[in-house]
């Protein structure tokens, strides 16, 4: 496999998904891209959304915006009873199976971070019926190890703190590794390295670093009204569901067999449909370089896209999705070689593009 460095994606991925940034709170993320990005980009600047926006300047005005979301789930303090145990609220999309027993960290309002475990009613006491069920996010707390309301207070927890999960990156056997954060830091460093990597042609390359996207596509949908894009890629994860119990229609992507381009995602196409021409493209330039690649077709979630697509008058867009077990969870895991293929299949769409394609895809006359 030509040009795979595993250790410089390891590097770069670790970096990313150590980083903390919930949705709303994603500073420590955009700083480490700032720096990243500053030897390579024409310009860069933080929108009013706190998107993070860099050009590489083309020469004939057309525009590309590929975009990847800095924040990830998290959860927030709602309540602090009498004996020091933090009640939660989700922000962004959770399975609450996974919560009970699991590590987290809290921000103070110093901007540090505690660690904690969250917490639920003993074994010993559960009855027969309730061995049967999911337990309740209500029914969850965050044990921060303190004894009363006031200590935890004192510890600079309060109302509106938030809760990462807290979970470090590990490797696996072969190209896998895992951690949190894989959604959507592995489409931060398939853009990065992008951008890094390809040579300005005819064509503007905007890299929107964006924010909420686990709350609402917000980052996306107003970075995209300020850009105005002939052409957009979002690049997020999908699910790999190719585990023990799942039938294999149902897999929706493997790890280790390439990007997934997407087809269609939301419920009953309630998301993204990728534009003919864009799909086309990817496809072609795919086949023409000797990328693998697998057909995406998704039945719920979405990402950036969708909400890039519907900006104005509607812009052509696609999503490249990189494969990812136990998506939301604090072990999620990918294969290194689908970053590598996604960002080679990123760097050949730009690189393919023409000024006289996007007119061809763009406001057609009829005579």
């Amino acid at each position: 496999m030509q040009n795979f460095n595993k250790d410089e994606y390891k590097k770069c991925l670790r970096k990313y998904s150590q980083a903390n940034g919930p949705s709303g709170m994603e500073d420590e993320v955009r700083d480490l891209l700032i720096e990243d990005l500053k030897p390579y980009a024409d310009r860069i600047w933080i929108d009013s959304m706190g998107n993070v926006i860099s050009l590489k300047k083309g020469v004939s005005g057309k525009k590309l915006m590929i975009a990847a979301h800095m924040d990830e789930i998290s959860l927030i303090v709602k309540y602090i009873d009498d004996n020091g145990f933090l009640r939660f609220s989700p922000v962004g999309g959770w399975s609450e199976r996974i919560l009970p027993a699991t590590r987290v960290k809290v921000r103070t309002n110093k901007g540090d971070w505690i660690p904690g475990v969250i917490g639920v009613k003993p074994p010993h006491l559960i009855t027969p019926e309730e061995e049967k069920k999911v337990i309740e996010m209500n029914k969850l707390f965050i044990d921060v190890g303190a004894s009363s309301r006031q200590e935890a207070l004192s510890m600079g927890i309060e109302h509106g703190s938030r809760v990462l999960l807290d979970y470090d990156f590990a490797d696996l056997i072969g190209n896998r590794v895992t951690g949190k954060a894989f959604d959507d830091r592995a489409g931060l460093v398939v853009a990065l390295k992008t951008f890094m990597e390809v040579e300005p042609n005819d064509i503007d390359l905007y890299f929107v670093a964006t924010v909420q996207e686990e709350v609402g596509l917000k980052g996306a949908r107003t970075s995209a009204y300020q850009i105005s894009p002939d052409v957009a890629i979002a690049l997020d994860v999908t699910t790999a569901n190719d585990v023990p119990d799942v039938d294999e229609q149902d897999q929706v992507a493997k790890l280790g067999k390439g990007p997934a381009i997407k087809i269609i995602d939301g419920r009953s196409g309630s998301g993204l449909i990728t534009n003919t021409a864009v799909l086309e493209k990817m496809i072609s330039v795919a086949k023409e370089r000797g990328i693998p690649y697998q057909a995406e077709v998704l039945t719920g979630g979405t990402t950036d896209s969708s909400a890039i697509q519907l900006t104005k008058e509607g812009v052509p867009a696609g999503t490249i999705s990189i494969p990812a077990r136990y998506i939301h969870s604090p072990v999620e895991v990918i294969d290194l070689v689908d970053i590598h293929y996604s960002v080679e299949l990123l760097k050949a769409f730009y690189e393919s593009l023409k000024p006289e394609w996007i007119d061809s895809i763009k406001e057609k006359i009829i005579k």
